[in-house]
This record gives C-alpha cells, sequence and structure tokens, in this order.
C-alpha cells in the first residue's frame, strides 16, 4: 500500500483544511498556550481554597463582633477579659502567673 492509497483510505471531512486547521488549533490551546488546561485546573482549585478561606474568616469575623458587643455592652466582662488575657491589674494589685512545670 502506498501513500496516497493511505490517504485516500481516511475520510474527506478529516482532511479538509478546515478540520486539519481547527484540530491544530485545539491542540495549541489544550497543551501549549499560557492559559492550557493544567493551569485552568490549578487556578479553579485555588479559587476553590480561597472561598473556603473566606467563608471562615467570615464566621471569624462575625464571632469577634459578637464578641466585642458583648465586652462594651457590660463593663465587669470588660474588666474579667482584660484581667485574663492581657493580665492588667487595678491600682495597688499583685498579679501571680502561674505557669505549669514542664515534665521531663
Amino acid at each position: 500500500m502506498s501513500a496516497s492509497e493511505l490517504v485516500e483510505r481516511v475520510p474527506r471531512f478529516l482532511r479538509s483544511f478546515y478540520f486539519l486547521a481547527g484540530l491544530a488549533f485545539l491542540v495549541w490551546m489544550f497543551l501549549f498556550d499560557a492559559n492550557d488546561f493544567i493551569k485552568q485546573y490549578d487556578m479553579y482549585a485555588k479559587w476553590k481554597e480561597l472561598n473556603t478561606d473566606k467563608e471562615y474568616y467570615l464566621r471569624e469575623i462575625d464571632k469577634v463582633k459578637k464578641d466585642r458587643a458583648e465586652l462594651l455592652s457590660s463593663p465587669e466582662l470588660l474588666e474579667k477579659f482584660a484581667r485574663e488575657k492581657y493580665i492588667m491589674k487595678r491600682p495597688g494589685e499583685d498579679v501571680f502567673v502561674l505557669v505549669p512545670q514542664e515534665k521531663e
């Protein structure tokens, strides 16, 4: 079988210029372009991760806003928070911070 006979056995639409040009374009776009499928998939995965982070931070913001509203509404809670978190004290008080011993 010669090369011309092999070419004749291929259907006519597969030998057309437009089909070959379109196929070359698709191969270029899928494999060699700056925005190929691999990069698109990586960007999509990053986008999903960032959306998950966004939801987490929005929940944390709501939680902090709620805590802030509670602290600002009650002077007793504000004092308790300041004493526990920032080890603040009243004038004339002594504060002792107990640190647990490390086990060897």
